[in-house]
């Protein structure tokens, strides 16, 4: 789940005592990947840097392959264009910010599924991104695997591509109630956001399917399919939100040390590093992950 100032351990869960200090000596030894060990401070370049290496030689030592680095992107002597030219962003302004109210009574995309069964759908939008990442955003170097895979674990691609060919789901994913009620889960009280959530309450709870908080997407939220629109619950706009998210603050996604960084502001988990990246790695070969590359969240 993507949240703004906030650290998560898992999905939406309260971050662990005691807090990892600059300096501080981290024992791995005993590291296994139902129970990956999690910390605060990610911007520390060198604690990502180890611990990344760690889950690697761990799950490599449990009997799965050792989980190999993304590959890195190659830079095009230009910007490729936009995957289709109803998709290309050209914004006048800031997009307006709001969730669409749609009918019930839509079809799901019929596109040809992508890489290892992908809705096809959810495809073209981590693809279009990338492409509209490369000409806003080109030192990041954003793959779109990378962002297959954050949407593989956040919502199965939109509850396994129940989307619309437009890349709205068909009913509108929202994640629990942050309310406390869930054990280990953040509270998250704040009355502004229901235009978003849904809820007429103060709790909020993360949406669409890239999972983001209201108040994290108001502030990275990018127009994907360039209608005018930032819907979190639209595929093409949540997956170019996803991106803007993961390289701010001016991280290259050819660096393994910034990918994990990035990839632990979205969710402070190791167990969701490896996961993330396990599918990223999978959907660039097209060869589908053991379940030992996938430690429990």
């Amino acid at each position: 789940m993507a949240m703004e100032g906030h650290h998560t351990v898992g999905r939406h869960r309260k971050p662990p005592v005691p807090r990892v200090r600059r300096g501080s000596v981290i024992a791995l030894t005993g590291l296994v990947p139902a129970g990956l060990a999690t910390v605060t401070g990610a911007g520390d370049g060198n604690i990502a840097d180890k611990l990344t290496a760690a889950v690697q030689q761990q799950l490599a030592g449990d009997g799965a392959e050792q989980l190999p680095e993304p590959e890195a992107a190659v830079p095009a002597a230009a910007p490729e264009p936009l995957l289709h030219e109803a998709k290309q962003v050209a914004p006048v302004g800031p997009p307006v910010v709001k969730s669409v109210a749609l009918s019930e009574d839509r079809a799901p995309s019929a596109r040809p599924a992508g890489p290892l069964g992908m809705p096809g759908i959810a495809f073209d939008a981590y693809e279009n991104a990338e492409h509209v990442l490369a000409v806003e955003n080109p030192t990041c170097n954003m793959p779109w695997n990378m962002l297959a895979g954050i949407g593989r674990v956040e919502s199965t691609h939109g509850f396994g591509g129940k989307v619309d060919d437009d890349g709205n789901p068909l009913r509108p994913i929202y994640g629990p109630v942050l309310d406390g009620s869930l054990y280990g889960n953040n509270v998250i009280q704040t009355a502004e956001g229901g235009d978003l959530d849904g809820l007429s309450g103060n709790y909020r709870r993360a949406v669409g399917p890239m999972q983001f908080l209201p108040e994290t997407w108001r502030k990275y939220a990018a127009d994907g399919n360039g209608d005018g629109i930032a819907d979190p619950q639209n595929m093409y706009d949540a997956a170019l939100t996803a991106g803007k998210y993961l390289c701010s603050g001016g991280l290259d996604m050819r660096d393994p040390g910034q990918q994990t960084r990035a990839i632990l502001r979205y969710n402070n988990s190791m167990a969701y590093v490896a996961n993330v990246m396990a599918w990223e790695t999978a959907y660039g070969s097209g060869v589908s992950p053991s379940p030992a590359a996938l430690p429990r969240i």
